[in-house]
């Protein structure tokens, strides 16, 4: 997977696309890009919110980076700095889906 796709000029710089590549910078652009959506979604609230979104482009932008240091380009350093958000971010989705079942079997509507 390291065979190269395409390749860009971008300026006096050669980009070099491989499959390892795209899979990293679709992590790297979903893991920034909860941001973005975490604070729209506040804004049209008027205030803070955590949306169930961002913990899952947390985790689809940790796994595919993950995967990137892990298989493309076997860096350590890439790999520590994934694993862990991965790891925090399925708690947060699971703690949020046991909130949920715990309203849902107390009868509670959330409004």
């Amino acid at each position: 997977m390291n065979n190269t796709l395409f390749t860009i000029q971008f300026f006096h710089h050669i980009i070099e696309f491989t499959p390892w590549k795209v899979i990293g910078w679709i992590g790297a652009l979903m893991f920034g890009g909860r941001w973005a959506v975490q604070a729209l979604i506040s804004y049209f609230a008027r205030k803070p919110v955590l949306p169930i979104i961002f913990w899952y482009m947390s985790f689809v932008g940790s796994a595919c980076a993950l995967s990137y240091f892990i298989w493309g380009k076997n860096d350590s350093v890439g790999i520590i700095m994934n694993a862990f958000p991965c790891g925090f971010t399925l708690y947060n989705i699971y703690l949020h889906f046991s909130h949920h079942k715990k309203q849902a079997a107390n009868g509670e509507v959330k409004g």
